[in-house]
């Protein structure tokens, strides 16, 4: 799913091809595809963009006439821009919206469809769309420790709880915990002051490093692979390879169709966490360390 510096990377490329453009037809594939009825799709055709902007995974552009047409490109949503109008694409297709200065497309791999356009008339209406996370790049030390502390959660699912965090998903959330030298099943009723410092630094860096990352390896052109597995990421995505610090295997825990990744070395001091599945199989015979498991892997 396209997290807080995948979003930044969209909104960087879009702003030259649509800002002060005006939107001149939009072409709906997928019915599924639009969550709101009122204001109407057919209202946005004709108008300009105003600005663009973020709201929490969402992407957000501000038309004249005081409407908002909002996306979230959920797991496998990807935009393309192509310089001249097109045909939507027959299996992945969404939507289409067609500028002066070319087409936005909308698509969707994979058999489910997430991916969702919401239409909002009004600061108010748009404000409903927001899940209430706080904004890590513009919060200071103390307003980041009294939201992380607001609820007693595991590390993992604080930074990703969209009601708490803004625009921190499965993929920065392992980065943000490598750097930190954090445990993703730490609660965080159980920081330090030092941790929530250190935790704090580390959303920020690794934000604003992949956000500046990104676009300057795109730079004027239009991004066509925004992806949770990139290269250059410290753990995430990296099971069983080398742990950038320390040369330790990534570990990971899976969970639904999710997994966590992290080094057992630099996070949890060298213990291996509990995967749910395996560790239910393995019960007394679950490796409690890497050497553990590496001696495990051995014997097989």
């Amino acid at each position: 799913m396209p997290e807080l510096p995948d979003i930044s990377l969209y909104l960087h490329a879009l702003t030259p091809r649509i800002v002060g453009r005006r939107l001149e037809r939009v072409r709906i594939a997928s019915p599924f595809l639009v969550r709101t009825v009122d204001p109407p799709v057919s209202a946005l055709e004709g108008r300009s963009v105003i600005a663009l902007d973020r709201l929490g995974k969402r992407i957000v552009v501000a038309l004249d006439d005081d409407l908002f047409w909002v996306t979230h490109l959920m797991i496998a949503g990807r935009f393309r821009w192509s310089e001249r109008p097109a045909p939507v694409p027959g299996r992945i297709g969404l939507a289409a919206f067609d500028f002066e200065s070319g087409t936005l497309m909308l698509t969707e791999g994979g058999a489910k469809r997430r991916a969702s356009l919401h239409l909002a008339r009004g600061r108010e209406a748009l404000d409903a769309l927001n899940p209430g996370g706080l904004e890590p790049l513009a919060a200071d030390l103390g307003t980041f420790g009294e939201r992380l502390r607001s609820e007693n959660h595991t590390l993992k699912r604080a930074l990703t709880d969209p009601r708490l965090f803004s625009g921190i998903g499965n993929a920065y959330s392992d980065e943000i915990l490598h750097a930190a030298r954090l445990s993703p099943m730490q609660l965080t009723s159980r920081l330090s002051e030092e941790d929530v410092a250190d935790l704090y630094e580390a959303t920020r860096a690794t934000l604003t490093g992949w956000v500046e990352r990104l676009i300057a390896s795109t730079g004027d052109r239009f991004p066509d692979k925004v992806t949770a597995f990139r290269e250059g990421m410290a753990v995430h995505g990296r099971y069983g390879k080398p742990c950038p610090r320390c040369g330790a295997p990534v570990q990971r825990i899976a969970y639904a169709d999710n997994e966590s990744n992290y080094c057992a070395p630099c996070q949890t001091g060298g213990r291996l966490l509990a995967d749910r599945s395996l560790s239910r199989l393995l019960k007394q015979d679950w490796p409690r360390t890497v050497e553990e498991l590496e001696t495990l892997k051995t014997r097989r």
